[in-house]
């Protein structure tokens, strides 16, 4: 008799098992969660006013029981079902900023919007794909490690050559992970210096820019084909009390555009970079893209761009090609990493930068996986919209999890650990694949469907 694989016999041992419609009722509620977390301990919530028990509910009451909760990863190459429902929220969350909802005034859709993108600089010349030859050059001549200057192939979009260096001796591979390491900071720069500029263009002293009105942004970051960072970015000016206000009649979608533009060539890091050089001045690169969104459609469309924020913040470094989603702790592990030779580079780079004191600070080692990035893929400032917070709490209200306002709860938690056994693993796949099916149905479904 052939012996099934280990996989299916566990799954069949947990579906014979006495506790299995639990724990199908658990792995329901984390959405199929690829690795959920298992917690062990009680909750118990109480009215503010009376002091009577709302609910109860304690893991050690029944043998074996435990709390499953979803991991709450982002990337899709991590765990899918969560990633999917970050996608969702961050589609929420910066379709409000743009349209209103979620306690976002509808007004905002008719403010000062701009969808911007601020690109690295050069640190090199690479393989580009395109209709035309890739860098051309009448002369020809070679680099001094004898490589040629110009690449005269046409290369289609998904050429394994595009973004990589014509020569990788010649490229500034430290630059490029110290941009990286310092692209936050560059990032913060760069939003003063707008609002510095505003103020100035409205005769307003700096300061005082506060009073006058309010610059909210959601940005994302993503990594081109040549594995370095670019930021994409809706920006939005209020009233100085934020999204509730009216912006003063000089802030002008033209006059914002202009301080972008001005800002992102004007704004410099300095850092540690060599005994010959002295310090790195580290900038944003010449492409800088700052587009008008408008609500009569001369312009990106509102809910495309909040889809494709959405779409990116799932991706993490390793489906992109520029890094892993793992960290790396030995010099061994990148050579085990399945990346090109130039993603490669940039990991060494960091590794042997990690270990110079001048750069401890950046924790380079830490981040050699990201390249040295070490800002978060979406952030926002406070005014832009709603959080995630607010949205989970949104969700956990509409599925009828909500608590009153004056209740008190006392919850008492332990992590007893995390993961799917293999059948767990299949069966939790199942469980997520039926409920996207449905998700899909459901969208897909006529408004009258499932009427009486």
């Amino acid at each position: 008799m052939r012996q099934l694989p280990e996989t299916d016999r566990d799954a069949i041992r947990i579906a014979q098992d006495p506790g299995f419609a639990r724990w199908l009722e658990q792995i329901t509620a984390t959405g199929g969660c690829a690795h959920p977390v298992h917690l062990s301990g009680s909750t118990t919530t109480l009215d503010g006013a009376t002091g009577e028990i709302l609910h109860h509910y304690d893991t050690r009451t029944e043998p074996g029981e435990r709390l499953s909760v979803r991991c709450r990863n982002r990337r899709a190459t991590i765990c899918a079902p969560c990633s999917r429902l970050h996608a969702g929220d961050t589609f929420h969350l910066v379709r409000a900023g743009l349209t209103g909802g979620k306690n976002i005034p509808t007004t905002v859709r008719n403010r000062p919007r701009l969808f911007i993108t601020l690109t690295a600089p050069s640190f090199g010349p690479v393989h580009r794909a395109g209709d035309e030859r890739c860098r051309p050059r009448r002369d020809g001549g070679n680099c001094e490690h004898g490589r040629p200057l110009g690449c005269a192939t046409i290369h289609a979009s998904n050429d394994l050559l595009v973004g990589q260096p014509l020569c990788a001796d010649c490229y500034d591979y430290p630059a490029h992970v110290l941009w990286h390491a310092h692209a936050s900071k560059l990032w913060d720069r760069f939003v003063i210096d707008v609002r510095r500029r505003l103020a100035s263009s409205a005769s307003l002293v700096q300061s005082r820019f506060a009073d006058h009105a309010r610059l909210s942004f959601a940005r994302v970051a993503e990594y081109q084909k040549r594995a370095a960072v670019h930021v994409h970015a809706v920006v939005r000016l209020d009233g100085p009390n934020g999204p509730a206000d009216e912006p003063p009649a000089w802030g002008t979608t033209e006059l914002i555009a202009t301080a972008i533009r001005a800002s992102a060539q004007r704004v410099v890091v300095h850092t540690p970079y060599s005994p010959s050089v002295g310090e790195l001045a580290l900038h944003w690169g010449t492409q800088v893209d700052a587009r008008p969104l408008r609500t009569n459609g001369d312009g990106p469309d509102d809910d495309a761009v909040a889809a494709y924020v959405a779409k990116y913040v799932t991706k993490g470094a390793g489906e992109t090609g520029a890094g892993t989603d793992y960290r790396l702790t030995t010099w061994s592990d990148i050579a085990a990493a399945r990346v090109n030779n130039h993603v490669r580079n940039l990991m060494r780079t960091c590794w042997r930068f990690g270990d110079l004191p001048e750069y401890a600070p950046l924790h380079l080692r830490d981040w050699a996986h990201t390249l040295g990035y070490r800002g978060h893929i979406l952030t926002k400032s406070r005014a832009y919209s709603t959080t995630y917070a607010a949205l989970r709490a949104d969700r956990a209200e509409h599925v009828g999890h909500d608590t009153p306002l004056d209740a008190i709860t006392d919850a008492r938690w332990r992590y007893i650990g995390s993961g799917h056994s293999p059948g767990a693993a299949l069966l939790a796949a199942g469980v997520a694949e039926d409920l996207a099916i449905s998700r899909e149905l459901r969208r897909e479904a006529p408004p009258d469907w499932g009427r009486a």
